[in-house]
């Protein structure tokens, strides 16, 4: 079967509306485009972000409990969250997208670890925030958000 020259056109012309669509949405999204996209997960690299730690700050002095620090100087160990039932994904999302800490929040944290695992410990719920400096740094800073001791939840003072 030979393909008449009307077919021919026809043909050229839906690989060209296919190829100009291709290019708006590639062109639209950064050269981010997700079915042609190897890593679609760095699209983002480079702009701010924000997750949740979980610090042990039995020994930590109150007066500072609630500075903001610098990784490198975080004031406990960390609390591996997975140990007690808590999905490290789902955790982050709730601290760090949470503008508001109502009383039930701040009761929910509390549930989410158990007072049996808190016990005898003080825990700093944080929101850790990281950022580029320049073009070839990284800056990580924790801000201390809900103490967490067998008694109940803590919001830090100096936030509103």
């Amino acid at each position: 079967m030979r393909m008449n020259h009307l077919e021919s056109k026809r043909g050229m012309k839906i690989i060209g509306v296919i190829l100009i669509m291709y290019a708006a949405l590639v062109a639209s999204h950064e050269g981010e485009f997700w079915p042609f996209s190897i890593y679609p997960m760095f699209s983002q690299a480079g702009n701010p972000w924000t997750r949740a730690m979980v610090l042990d700050v039995t020994n930590v002095p109150d007066d500072e409990l609630w500075n903001r620090t610098p990784l490198e100087q975080k004031p406990g160990n960390a609390v591996p969250v997975g140990q007690f039932g808590v999905d490290q994904i789902d955790f982050s999302n709730f601290v760090s997208k949470t503008d508001e800490w109502t009383t039930a929040r701040l009761d929910a944290m509390h549930i989410m670890f158990g007072a049996q695992n808190i016990a005898h410990h003080r825990w700093m719920v944080s929101k850790v925030h990281g950022r580029m400096v320049g073009t070839d740094s990284v800056t990580v800073e924790i801000q201390p958000l809900i103490l967490l001791t067998e008694e109940g939840s803590i919001l830090n003072p100096h936030i509103r």
